[in-house]
């Protein structure tokens, strides 16, 4: 079987979230390589080889560029923080090299779309990590949804809520400036993915982008202005004709992965949180009077490819086993298996969405989303 190099840059949350999701895929899986831990890098040279004996790669390094310049690197994953991103993500397709890039693809729908363009004229493959919509279960919504068991679709709520950053003794950071994006990018970007990869395009959006603490504290206890969103509500209007809203907050208090949505149709609804990932709650009109009333459908062996991981209906997938699922995407998309399944186009898109919104917060009225060359359909 031909072998594939993986080069990992970061080994924070979520670089320990795709070094894992690449080994379960491996273990899972019949992927279509065999798969060669061969480089971590990080911050620093000791950083990097903590990371390295840790999840098993051959090599390390404290600089990105090298790794991306090794040949045994064939596809490089980038966990880095956001302003990286595009850096890396362009030096990696200029060298010729798969590019699997955690969210936000970018800081803007200037430097994705050129990201985009740049992958599509090398021609090679690319992933963004919205992990989320890898679920059975949300695939299985998706699925209800398209078929029509739901009806004519009247109505979306979309929430991505946690509470990370609720205390406002919460010190100044990187993700308060612009470079980091706000929770509009950093939880937004999923329930926008979440949203388009159930019900279709939004084509039109009202943003309301709130800073609730106006100021964090340094290190040395110096008030810092934050310039960016601690919440942000939008009204979505979609081109299949219903209404719906998205919420992203780090204030929630008591949400720990509260990545939650609503899909309420003429003929029943549905209902998922990612704090019970293994169910979908399920209503149907069609019940019978004294017997309403929300079903839970438990993630099992008839929702693909749960499994693979358990022959035992009800006994759960966790988080790295959902990554796993998005890594096994990637690599049989490079292997020509299948096409290209959130890559960088779809990155731009959650990008233009992001930044119209906040666009629309600014101008206090309902924004058009401008075309982009990748619509889901």
């Amino acid at each position: 079987m031909e072998r594939i190099g993986l080069g990992l840059i970061g080994s924070g949350f979520m670089g320990m979230a795709h070094a894992f999701g690449f080994a379960i895929a491996e273990r899972v899986f019949d992927l279509p390589y065999k798969l060669d831990f061969a480089v971590m890098a990080d911050a620093t040279d000791a950083l990097a080889k903590t990371a390295q004996e840790r999840f098993g790669f051959r090599e390390s390094t404290g600089d990105w560029r090298a790794l991306v310049a090794d040949p045994s690197v064939h596809m490089v994953a980038i966990t880095t923080p956001n302003a990286l991103h595009k850096e890396i993500a362009l030096a990696a397709i200029a060298a010729g090299k798969h590019v699997y890039c955690e969210k936000p693809l970018g800081l803007t729908s200037e430097e994705t779309e050129e990201m985009a363009h740049a992958a599509a004229a090398a021609g090679v493959v690319t992933q963004v990590g919205f992990n989320y919509i890898c679920n059975p279960m949300v695939v299985l919504a998706r699925h209800m949804i398209r078929s029509g068991e739901l009806g004519d679709i009247v109505n979306y709520r979309g929430v991505h809520a946690e509470g990370y950053m609720l205390d406002p003794a919460t010190g100044w950071n990187f993700r308060f400036e612009p470079l980091g994006g706000g929770v509009l990018a950093d939880l937004g970007s999923h329930a926008l993915a979440t949203a388009e990869f159930l019900l279709g395009p939004i084509d039109e959006v009202f943003g309301d982008c709130r800073t609730v603490y106006p100021t964090r504290l340094s290190r040395d206890g110096t008030p810092v202005p934050v310039k960016v969103d601690d919440i942000t509500c939008a009204q979505l209007r979609f081109a299949r004709g219903c209404g719906g809203s998205m919420e992203a907050s780090w204030l929630a208090a008591g949400e720990p992965m509260g990545h939650t949505f609503h899909v309420y149709g003429t003929k029943g609804a549905i209902s998922f949180t990612q704090e019970r990932l293994n169910e979908l709650r399920h209503y149907s009109c069609a019940d019978p009077e004294g017997r309403h009333g929300f079903r839970t459908i438990l993630a099992g062996t008839e929702h693909p490819p749960y499994g693979d991981f358990c022959v035992a209906s009800g006994h759960q997938l966790g988080f790295n086993d959902i990554k796993a699922i998005e890594v096994k995407g990637f690599l049989d998309a490079i292997a020509g298996r299948q096409a290209e399944p959130m890559g960088f186009g779809w990155g731009h898109r959650i990008q233009v969405l992001t930044d119209t919104i906040r666009a629309s917060s600014r101008a206090k009225a309902w924004t058009n989303v401008p075309p982009t060359a990748f619509r889901p359909k």
